[in-house]
């Protein structure tokens, strides 16, 4: 029999009325979700890149520039290895194919200099998940007292994927720090990085968030500064850096490692405004060792001046006034308050492991997505209004029972991805319009089974019973398969076809509990209410 019991209307009504809640701001004007309470749900749905219009951005990897970075990174490490740890003389010449010459000049030291170097030749998995075994990352040749090392091709492949891995990190810390959660950032191929950006207007303004590299450093400029005349090269242990603002101003910047303190210790940056000039500034705070750093920097070079380095261009050159022993300061250059609000997020977000080029910008217009939206919501409403036609056409009372579960799935399934923040896409409103046509599918089953336990002979109450019970396996293994494609294709896929699996998935969830939970209990109202004999879908058969 079927029972209606108060923690199951609790249950099932708080349910739809939770989803109707979050769905609510979706057809409230700006001005009233604007005035809503605090404690209730008041942002609408986000919609896609290809309803909204937005900025569409492909970047990739500059290999060369990687490179580069790499070559000076195994510098540093020979160094490391063999001067620092052991204290074994050597000399390093870089070569124009991106291999280091490394001859040890202390003979004795020779076999030990062996030894060491063979250790940066760590193993990197080559193949389909490491399938293919391993190689060197970097190659060590031999030549008596010499030593040829470079970076094999499986070592750049190892070092172009890890950077592209942290590279999706760090972008997506920046374009939350500056407010854009519902940007997409996703890897296309070995080297690229797509950023959809909906209801960015300007790319220009990701450029500057997602490109810049975001190298900080503090050096201090050398005691000779360019005149200007032609052909001027800097001294040694010094050089050349642009003026960010202005290319043609030169500042020849040392490049010791006591004269520079490295931007990476930062552990915050916020933009300000100066007290005295009431320019914008960015402020900036270190950790404990890069305080430490700073002040022995400004301590020991007092009265002279020293460059901010963002990207190899110098952002300013003040003079140090007095000893910046808290740690903290400002870098200032004539910005405006939205260069500074991006110069902090991207500050405080870390830089990039290497230095990206656009090379897809796509900018998506707003009449492109009003008409996608009004396509999408005509197919919606069409295929809602047609299938509430023929169910009731077909099943009479039951077809408006199910006509009322149906509505109450598209207002959760609208209110789960409004709750969740989930973008919605063209895609994603095809997945929602097969919702609407496999939620009446599941209220098909229900139904006939029910006109099949009738036609046996059972009673009206225990056909609804038995029909509802039997139906559910079939409901459940066909919304199961379904549900499993929608997490694969989520999975494997990228952009729509992910938008698509979002809102199919989330649509079978409420189609199992709408078709099923929510049916079952409006019917079993009207049960409680009529207390009927015969049934109407099948009252040809059973007088």
């Amino acid at each position: 029999m079927f029972r209606i019991t108060w923690l199951k209307t609790l249950f099932i009504l708080g349910a739809v009325l939770l989803g109707a809640l979050f769905a609510l701001p979706n057809v409230l004007p700006p001005h009233v979700r604007d005035s809503l309470h605090a404690l209730l749900p008041d942002k609408p749905i986000v919609l896609g890149l290809d309803l909204q219009g937005g900025s569409h951005l492909v970047w990739e990897v500059d290999k060369e520039d990687l490179r580069k970075n790499l070559v000076n990174q195994l510098k540093g490490d020979v160094r490391l290895r063999l001067w620092t740890e052991r204290k074994i003389r050597h000399r390093i010449t870089v070569n124009k194919d991106g291999s280091l010459t490394v001859t040890i000049t202390d003979p004795n030291k020779v076999e030990e200099a062996a030894k060491a170097l063979k250790e940066l030749a760590q193993p990197v998995q080559v193949g389909l998940f490491g399938a293919g075994g391993s190689a060197p990352e970097v190659e060590v040749r031999r030549e008596g007292n010499t030593f040829i090392l470079r970076y094999t091709e499986a070592g750049i492949e190892n070092r172009v994927k890890s950077a592209v891995e942290q590279a999706i990190e760090v972008i997506r810390r920046r374009l939350d720090e500056l407010g854009m959660t519902e940007a997409t950032i996703q890897q296309q191929g070995f080297d690229r990085i797509i950023v959809q950006a909906p209801g960015v207007k300007d790319p220009d303004m990701l450029k500057q968030a997602v490109g810049q590299t975001a190298r900080l450093t503090f050096q201090l400029l050398c005691d000779v500064q360019p005149t200007g005349a032609q052909g001027e090269r800097p001294p040694p242990g010094c050089v050349a850096l642009p003026d960010e603002k202005d290319p043609n101003r030169i500042y020849w910047v040392k490049t010791s490692r006591r004269a520079t303190v490295e931007g990476a210790d930062l552990v915050d940056a916020q933009p300000s405004f100066d007290g005295q000039t009431g320019e914008p500034v960015v402020t900036f705070r270190f950790n404990q060792k890069g305080a430490l750093k700073f002040a022995r920097l400004t301590q020991a070079n007092v009265g002279k001046p020293f460059a901010i380095i963002l990207d190899g261009k110098v952002v300013s050159a003040p003079v140090i006034q007095t000893p910046i022993l808290g740690g903290t300061g400002q870098i200032s250059g004539r910005f405006t308050v939205e260069e500074t609000r991006v110069m902090s997020a991207v500050l405080r977000s870390g830089a990039l492991p290497a230095k990206l080029v656009v090379v897809e910008e796509r900018t998506v217009g707003p009449s492109l997505g009003s008409d996608s939206i009004r396509a999408g919501i005509t197919a919606s409403v069409v295929a809602l209004v047609g299938v509430l036609i023929f169910m009731v056409l077909f099943y009479g009372v039951f077809g408006v029972i199910a006509d009322i579960a149906l509505i109450a799935n598209l207002v959760m399934l609208l209110g789960i991805l409004t709750a969740f923040q989930a973008t919605l896409t063209l895609p994603g409103i095809a997945g929602i319009v097969l919702t609407l046509g496999m939620a009446v599918d599941s209220n098909v089953l229900v139904y006939e089974r029910v006109r099949e336990e009738y036609r046996a002979g059972r009673s009206a109450i225990n056909a609804l019973e038995v029909g509802f019970s039997r139906a559910f396996g079939t409901i459940l293994d066909a919304n199961i398969t379904t549900f499993i494609a929608a997490v694969v294709l989520y999975g494997l896929g990228s952009g729509p076809v992910r938008g698509f699996a979002v809102t199919l998935g989330v649509g079978i969830i409420t189609t199992v509990f709408t078709a099923y939970t929510l049916t079952r209990f409006l019917v079993a109202l009207w049960v409680w209410k009529k207390r009927p004999k015969t049934l109407p879908i099948a009252s040809e058969a059973k007088a």
